[in-house]
């Protein structure tokens, strides 16, 4: 049959049974009719739901959406793909190839090609694009949406961020998209990516965001939102837009056992992009916020000697404790101190070391900052003027006679010595240092899952200074009465750290010294 025949869904008969049986018993009762699902055909009364539609979105911004292509140094490209930057989760799209280039047999490449994206952000020729795009690039072309391609200066970089910008020299006026506000981002909406995955130019893929915050260790200020619209290589460098057709990220990299997408990817926020590019147009290069600080992660077992309470039952702890003060910093010059707990900045709460990083970079120098710290238990506030980053990184916030002492009915694991002049000189310390050194560690010990190492200086246990061996005995023994875990101020390399040991042992942690502002 060619013509489509209308059929009136019927029952079974076994249905047309239970039915009747239903019908005939209902009937029974004196005005009591039969069900509505006894009669035939069920037709549920719902409310459509419409998934949104990009079309007309993508029609206007598209057109200020460029594919880039970049003659990489041959050296370069391969740290990239896969010398041992590529990190174990997220990682920066590698240098996309389209199509397998064959080696050249003739003479060994110097070069290579690859190709990333890019937005235009003025009608004169400036487009923003990741850094590993163009990184170690002796040529870069600019392809706009219509076809035509432009040769393209790289008017600044900034490795830190992943962020770079372009210069092309348009024929006419170009036509551009406006960077949003990132810190309206929330998750669960829907964005859309455009961009050149291997190649293919002026692709669309749709998605929400997942998470906001994400810090995949790949840089000192990892700040990505995270999205599942789907994003490959190619698509680095290219704008996340939100409904409202404005840019509130760049996407920059992806989770992927494979190098393809599996669906989790990762965008620069629109704010950074838009505070790193007004510094490269207008100088060249980026200065960032400072304070001069040192800052430990809070691990429990440090919350817990610190008398921190947690914002609800169970929850981590929160906060980035200073370990050291740089002498002359900005925090100094406030009145910062070593033992210090930060928990807002500029009134924005800080959770962890990473956000303090990110807030205080963020910031311009020579602005004022307003810093919410915990000292002894009591809040407090502090005024400080944020300083300028140290151009060779140098002094930037950065994270990061034998007497045992007793652990209740065992020892902590930790033997003693005085700082004598021999020792000293080991260590590299002058007559001003104080306290007592880690001579020995007992393997498994309390101390040694705290993470205190030999060589370290113990300063001072909680509050109270030690500078020799006894002094620390006794101050431990102290703390151990009242059954908390032993908080150690500690000299290691040069800088100060906190260790917390837990008094039984079993929940000791390590001190959370790698992590930096």
């Amino acid at each position: 049959m060619t013509d489509a025949m209308p059929v009136r869904s019927m029952p079974s008969r076994k249905f047309r049974s239970l039915a009747l049986v239903a019908a005939t018993a209902l009937s029974i009762g004196a005005g009591i009719s039969s069900p509505a699902w006894a009669e035939g055909l069920i037709t549920p009364q719902t409310q459509l739901q419409t998934l949104p539609n990009f079309v007309n979105l993508v029609k206007q911004v598209k057109p200020a959406v460029v594919s880039i292509t970049s003659r990489i140094r041959a050296d370069v490209a391969e740290q990239e793909e896969g010398g041992g930057q590529q990190m174990p989760q997220g990682m920066p799209f590698p240098f996309p190839f389209p199509f397998q280039m064959a080696p050249q047999q003739q003479q060994p490449r110097r070069t290579v090609e690859a190709r990333g994206s890019g937005f235009i952000i003025s009608n004169d020729g400036y487009i923003v694009t990741n850094n590993h795009v163009v990184n170690g690039a002796t040529k870069v072309t600019v392809t706009l949406d219509d076809g035509t391609t432009l040769p393209a200066k790289i008017v600044g970089r900034d490795p830190k961020t992943d962020v770079a910008l372009l210069k092309i020299k348009p024929n006419g006026k170009l036509p551009f998209i406006e960077l949003g506000d990132s810190d309206n981002v929330q998750p669960g909406e829907w964005v859309v990516a455009v961009g050149n995955p291997f190649g293919l130019g002026g692709t669309v893929t749709a998605g929400i965001v997942s998470a906001r915050g994400r810090d995949l260790n790949a840089g000192p200020y990892d700040d990505f939102i995270q999205i599942d619209a789907p994003i490959n290589h190619g698509n680095s460098g290219g704008p996340l837009f939100s409904q409202n057709g404005k840019v509130i990220g760049m996407n920059a990299a992806i989770i992927s056992p494979s190098g393809g997408s599996i669906g989790i990817g990762f965008a620069i926020p629109s704010n950074t992009v838009r505070s790193v590019v007004d510094q490269l147009r207008t100088s060249g290069h980026v200065t960032r916020g400072y304070l001069g600080v040192l800052m430990q992660r809070i691990s429990p077992t440090l919350a817990q000697a610190l008398n921190l309470k947690p914002s609800e039952p169970g929850a981590p702890p929160e906060g980035a404790l200073v370990a050291q003060v740089t002498p002359g910093g900005p925090a100094d010059k406030a009145g910062l101190k070593s033992g210090d707990v930060v928990i807002a900045l500029n009134g924005a709460k800080i959770k962890s070391v990473h956000d303090l990083v990110v807030h205080t970079v963020s910031m311009k120098p020579g602005s004022d900052a307003t810093l919410s710290i915990l000292r002894d238990g009591k809040t407090q506030t502090i005024q400080a003027k944020i300083g300028n980053m140290p151009k060779d990184g140098e002094g930037q916030d950065t994270a990061s006679g034998d007497d045992s002492t007793q652990s209740g009915s065992g020892k902590i694991g930790i033997s003693l010595a005085p700082l004598s002049r021999d020792m000293r000189q080991q260590l590299g310390v002058d007559d001003s240092v104080k306290g007592a050194v880690v001579n020995q560690i007992a393997a498994g010990s309390p101390a040694e899952q705290a993470g205190v190492r030999p060589g370290d200086i113990i300063q001072a246990v909680g509050n109270t200074a030690v500078d020799n061996p006894r002094a620390v005995l006794t101050a431990v023994r102290g703390v151990l009465k009242n059954k908390q875990p032993i908080l150690l101020r500690v000299l290691r390399d040069g800088q100060q750290i906190f260790i917390a040991i837990a008094p039984s042992g079993s929940d000791a942690d390590d001190d959370g010294s790698d992590d930096s502002n």
